[in-house]
């Protein structure tokens, strides 16, 4: 297993509030984040989805795609929500959201090893290639959390 380690930040013209509401319902992630073909809630969790369990695929311009499931551990409406990846990747994903003067920062930090040993094996040249495609997967998601909300995506990195 290879180690990555992604840290992605969006500005939005939105509340905290609202972006949240979005967030946290991975379900629906696929009608506006390009890149996530399916979503399937595998446990629901407790009321504030701690518990929760979600099958992930993922694709982008590159032509593979990645499955995980990702188990919700931590949750803190609205400003944090954390848990753990296990399937082709594996490893942790925590969710903060700060706002101040009508701006929310929504920032992603991803810390994941990759299980396909074909990944492992082209690591060393392959590299670049999963982090622009985890970048490009990361900012049609900026973007399409700006389209739903009806706002503009200030800054994505």
């Amino acid at each position: 297993m290879r180690r990555y380690v992604f840290l992605t930040t969006w500005l939005l013209e939105a509340s905290r509030r609202a972006a949240w509401e979005v967030l946290q319902d991975p379900v629906r992630w696929p009608e506006w984040w390009r890149g996530v073909v399916r979503v399937s809630e595998l446990d629901p969790g407790d009321a504030e989805r701690v518990g929760s369990r979600y099958r992930i695929a993922w694709r982008s311009r590159v032509p593979y795609e990645l499955d995980f499931d990702f188990t919700v551990e931590r949750v803190d409406p609205p400003c944090c929500m954390a848990g753990e990846a296990d399937g082709d990747l594996r490893g942790s994903g925590t969710w903060r959201l700060f706002e101040q003067d009508g701006v929310t920062a929504v920032v992603y930090e991803w810390k994941v090893d990759t299980t396909k040993r074909w990944m492992n094996a082209l690591r060393p040249i392959a590299r670049p290639v999963f982090e622009y495609n985890h970048d490009l997967v990361m900012r049609w998601g900026g973007e399409g959390l700006a389209r739903r909300l009806g706002t503009r995506l200030l800054a994505a990195g």
